[in-house]
Parts: structure tokens; C-alpha cells; sequence
């Protein structure tokens, strides 16, 4: 479920951390939901890209994912 991560409100970011909460790996307390329209407008706004893990080291599924600039990946 699309979401931001509460009080990370920053100069220049004040809708706060993007995040992604996984069915049984709830933010609860920690997150605000949000839809994917404004999840993808702040990932828009900022020039984000999305870098991601599709499989653990022992093959499992990972859910590891985290938004970058996008000047990093170059």
C-alpha cells in the first residue's frame, strides 16, 4: 500500500518519506497511507527512482525497496 513515513517532513519535502507497506509487514503507527496518485506525484515531483530486491541471498522473496534520486543511478 502506497504511503509516507510520519514526521519526516523535510525543507523542500513536506509530504515526507515515500514508502511501500507490504501485506504482513504493517507500518502501523509508523506510516500514513496515502493513494497511488499522490504517491507517484511525490515520486514525480522529486525525480525519484525506484531500486528494489526481488529475491533474498537464500531465494526467498525480498521486500526490500527504497526511492532514490535519480542522479544517484547514473
Amino acid at each position: 500500500m502506497p504511503s509516507v513515513v510520519k514526521r519526516t517532513h523535510r525543507p523542500g519535502e513536506p509530504e515526507g518519506l515515500l514508502r511501500i507497506d507490504f501485506p504482513g509487514f504493517s507500518g502501523k503507527g509508523t506510516l500514513d497511507h496515502i493513494s497511488w496518485d499522490e504517491w507517484f506525484r511525490i515520486f514525480d515531483e522529486h525525480k525519484l527512482a525506484f531500486l528494489y530486491q526481488e529475491r533474498k541471498a537464500n531465494g526467498e522473496p525480498s521486500t526490500f525497496n527504497k526511492q532514490v534520486r535519480r542522479a544517484e543511478c547514473l
